[in-house]
């Protein structure tokens, strides 16, 4: 397969989108209070949302064939059941954090 040559114009706005979300982050965090669990959502909405950027863009996956865009998917899917199981413990716990 031939390599993809991504134009700058791309990263750049690549760049600011993460430059963007990681501003947003900062900003809920530190202006919006919808309590623990609330707030962790939405950090890793936005950090998901950023990794897809990553993976897509900067790792290229968006050019690359489809096993390597399995692969990934497969560390997604696992990396989702590993904060699902964070979630379970975060919201089933007995005594408040």
């Amino acid at each position: 397969m031939a390599h993809h040559i991504v134009p700058l114009n791309t990263n750049l706005k690549t760049l600011g989108a993460l430059v963007f979300l990681t501003v947003l982050t900062v900003g809920t965090a530190k202006y919006i209070h919808l309590g623990g669990a609330g707030n962790l959502i939405l950090a890793m909405a936005i950090a998901c949302t950023k990794a897809g950027i990553v993976l897509s863009w900067f790792m290229h996956l968006k050019y690359d064939g489809l096993m390597n865009r399995v692969i990934a998917l497969c560390g997604l899917a696992f990396l989702a059941l590993f904060i699902g199981f964070s979630y379970i413990d975060l919201f089933f716990r007995t005594t408040p954090i």
